[in-house]
């Protein structure tokens, strides 16, 4: 076995996993004996465990022996994988991949191999929101069987503005997906999307600010804007702007929203940096 996989067990899985994906991202297979699929993807996902050379981890979870695993991440069935960074789940799939697409995974995730004796990850590459929308869009059609495929163009249509359609993806999840993390973050963004219905482009709210940085309405539609796109800190500067300017513009809002952008910003360092800024601030 590579030394980049593993089987963790419940008295593992907090080193070898959860702190582990601190330093970089953890892939996690949920697998059992008599599990057909997973004796076609677990091979195929040890080697490219083995060639990406520690550009991640493969973490092995046999649900038999170690059901409670498997009941925190609540797994409906098997094979199902995810990629955990930074403590968290952040992506993943159900079912054997081919090769083709567990490549493409690990590519939509900034993973890549690295050289031997120099494993890093690498930076992700910037991703157009509407050429991922096509892209997903003719995934759900083809392989209509796997419902991850509508929760990530869920997710993509969000970054494009099309909320109307994200949320008819997520209210037609299948109940395991529904929970998912993705899914529970992708509706609390929807709030700020509805924000954005009859809103200005972000353009011309940047122009707005620029001339009059007081403007706490434009700052507020800006980062709805900016963080339904997916730049959060970009989202959380303005609305720390707001509350710098004014903490009860309009009942206390700046406050409220940035509460709101804290519950769905995945990277919780940032989030860590602005509540400690937000809290110096009121305490002044």
């Amino acid at each position: 076995m590579s030394t980049h996989v593993l089987d963790v067990s419940m008295t593992t899985f907090e080193s070898e996993v959860l702190q582990a994906s601190m330093q970089g991202p953890v892939l996690v297979d949920f697998w059992a004996e008599w599990c057909g699929p997973c004796k076609s993807l677990t091979p195929v996902l040890e080697k490219l465990a083995a060639e990406f050379n520690g550009a991640f981890t493969l973490a092995k979870v046999n649900t038999e022996s170690e059901p409670e695993i498997a009941q925190a991440f609540q797994i409906r069935s098997i094979p199902t994988v995810y990629l955990i960074r930074n403590g968290q789940p952040v992506d993943g799939f159900q079912g054997a991949l081919p090769e083709g697409q567990l490549r493409e995974f690990l590519a939509r995730n900034g993973i890549e191999a690295a050289a031997s004796g120099d494993a890093v990850e690498a930076a992700p590459a910037p991703v157009d929101p509407h050429e991922e929308v096509v892209r997903l869009r003719m995934l759900a059609e083809t392989e209509a069987d796997k419902p991850v495929h509508r929760l990530d163009l869920a997710l993509a249509l969000l970054k494009t503005g099309a909320a109307q359609e994200a949320e008819s993806l997520l209210d037609a999840l299948p109940a395991n997906l529904a929970t998912d993390d993705r899914a529970v973050q992708a509706r609390a963004r929807l709030g700020f999307a509805a924000l954005l219905k009859d809103a200005p482009a972000a353009a011309t709210l940047e122009q707005a600010i620029a001339a009059n940085p007081g403007d706490l309405h434009a700052r507020h539609l800006l980062g709805a804007h900016k963080l339904v796109s997916g730049d959060a800190e970009g989202a959380l500067e303005q609305f720390m702007e707001m509350l710098r300017r004014d903490r009860q513009f309009e009942d206390g809002l700046p406050r409220k929203v940035l509460i709101d952008a804290f519950r769905v910003t995945e990277d919780d360092d940032l989030v860590g940096k602005y509540r400690r800024q937000m809290s110096a601030l009121l305490l002044s």
